[in-house]
């Protein structure tokens, strides 16, 4: 019986954790949860799975938490709470599925306590990722992905030494694959994402395939291969979930029913594996397989990913910082989305001039990294800010 700890058990990734191990209770125990506003779903969470631990992130939802509920475990409050639950020595498994980078400290905290890291929060991997994966070495702990392409790619190149050739990266393609990106889009339509229901930044993100994009860098993190090595395929169905070629012309490819238990349970069980609650693929019925080449032109965000990741030291921090802000200025109606790609672009602009107040750093710490990221979300809303009241839906 393993216990787990789920930072960000609120989110989309945290409720099907949450079902991977309502379906494998003689496997796992659920420990501790965490979030950081949601506290209805969170009570609801803890009537059901009765964690030890909570830790809820924001002050003014944990006081409020506190007075309407007679929880029985301990309560943390903020990001030293998450701390604490990446540290505890009853934690077998810390799940990270938290939004942004505010996993950091606790990812690292976990990773030289020797647990298990399952790790959906793919902005700590694109900002930090190197550091990250010293750490897992020089601590031989484990660290699994839990994004469907990256546990694909996990399970294409397991107990195999052979040299790769290239990654191949499967992308939907999002809600607007066929139709124009235009200035009048609204975040409403944007959400509509035709195959997975996620949360609103990383499907936002799926919609400019900055997502992909992001994912390009993390997969260069986690396997340790150039970007150059890693081709973006739109695949609408999103049943092959990403592939290998070896070099010999061989490609392993990982092909599933697109729903994320499933890589959510490969990280939670690896190297076993357990029957799971999820439809098996019906060949059949499956009439057609498409792929074709991502426009670069029309996402123009997944360029600039790939331009960061072949620049590295502190440009990928940079790029996921002011997209950050940019997503979350859009989802408030605060500018379009044909303006998240110009804001990120603008910010890595002025990242490499070397008249910069923080110049660029080829090779950061994690406190330059830190800094980096403190930079790019101010100078993003420094552009944001400049730009002429006309954003208006």
């Amino acid at each position: 019986m393993k216990n787990i700890c789920i930072l960000g058990s609120t989110g989309s990734v945290g409720k099907s954790v949450l079902e991977v191990i309502d379906n494998l209770k003689s496997k796992f125990q659920v420990f501790a949860l965490s979030c950081d506003k949601n506290i209805q779903i969170l009570s609801q969470q803890i009537e059901q799975f009765k964690p030890k631990y909570v830790c809820i992130t924001d002050p003014v939802a944990a006081k409020k938490f506190d007075s309407e509920n007679k929880y029985n475990g301990t309560l943390l409050i903020g990001t030293d709470g998450l701390k604490t639950l990446a540290s505890h020595p009853e934690v077998d498994i810390l799940l990270n599925s938290l939004v942004g980078t505010i996993g950091l400290h606790s990812t690292i905290l976990a990773i030289k306590n020797k647990k298990r890291v399952a790790i959906a929060n793919k902005e700590t991997l694109v900002a930090y990722g190197k550091i990250i994966m010293q750490e897992v070495s020089k601590n031989n702990a484990t660290l699994l992905p839990v994004d469907s392409e990256h546990s694909a790619i996990h399970q294409c190149l397991a107990k195999s030494n052979s040299p790769v050739r290239r990654i191949i990266l499967t992308a939907s393609g999002g809600p607007f694959l066929h139709k124009s990106i235009t200035p009048d889009i609204t975040p409403e339509e944007t959400l509509k994402h035709p195959v997975w229901k996620m949360g609103k930044k990383i499907t936002i993100d799926s919609a400019t395939l900055m997502n992909k994009g992001l994912e390009v860098i993390e997969a260069s993190v986690l396997f340790d291969i150039p970007a150059s090595k890693i081709e973006v395929v739109i695949h609408p169905q999103s049943i092959i979930h990403s592939a290998v070629e070896f070099i010999d012309g061989s490609i392993i490819a990982q092909l599933s029913s697109p729903d994320m238990k499933l890589p959510i349970q490969y990280a939670l069980t690896y190297p076993e594996r357990y029957t799971a609650s999820i439809k098996s693929l019906d060949f059949e019925k499956i009439k057609e397989l498409n792929f074709e080449k991502p426009d670069f032109e029309k996402f123009p965000c997944l360029r600039l990913a790939y331009e960061s990741a072949e620049i590295g030291g502190t440009m990928p921090c940079v790029l996921n910082s002011a997209n950050e802000v940019a997503v979350q200025s859009f989802l408030i109606h605060k500018i379009r989305i044909t303006q998240i790609p110009e804001i990120v672009g603008k910010v890595m602009k002025k990242h490499s001039e070397t008249t910069n107040t923080l110049q660029f750093i080829k090779n950061p710490s994690l406190s330059q990294i830190e800094k980096a990221e403190e930079w790019a979300k101010g100078e993003a809303k420094n552009v944001i800010n400049n730009y002429k009241c006309c954003n208006s839906f």
